[in-house]
């Protein structure tokens, strides 16, 4: 399975941040969005420049204290972003996830951002297949 029917059943919706953004504003758009990661992007919000998470947060705070609110995302983002493309697989992706320990993929076609998929978006759909060979094997056997 591809990770593009992933993202034809949840959405191609990304949610990115200026990298001049404050960390205040970037805890705003997170609530205000209920996620837990955005993609860093310039103006054209097709561009990944970096992304930014929760625990980059969290883990600055630590280190620093609360100065680090006002300061710009950039200065918390990881610049080095895995990425994959709608060709890839689903499997290979969980296992780069996994061996990574990153929980967010933005999805990038020529260069330019498309999508953002998450662990929990490949769990759920690998959930999801395996209730629907579950349901085509009892389905078998009853009749």
């Amino acid at each position: 399975m591809r990770i593009s029917e992933v993202i034809r059943r949840k959405g191609a919706t990304v949610v990115t941040v200026s990298p001049e953004a404050t960390v205040t504003e970037l805890l705003a758009l997170l609530d205000e969005q209920n996620i837990g990661a955005v993609v860093v992007s310039a103006d054209d919000g097709r561009t990944v420049s970096g992304i930014v998470t929760e625990r980059d947060v969290v883990r600055r705070l630590h280190r620093t204290g609360p100065e680090v609110l006002g300061a710009p995302v950039s200065e918390v983002m990881t610049a080095e972003v895995h990425t994959c493309v709608p060709e890839d697989e689903l499997e290979a992706l969980a296992r780069t996830m996994t061996e990574h320990r990153i929980r967010h993929l933005p999805v990038v076609v020529d260069g330019k951002l498309t999508a953002i998929v998450s662990i929990g978006d490949i769990v759920k759909h690998r959930i999801d297949e395996l209730q629907s060979e579950r349901d085509s094997l009892v389905d078998y056997v009853s009749h």
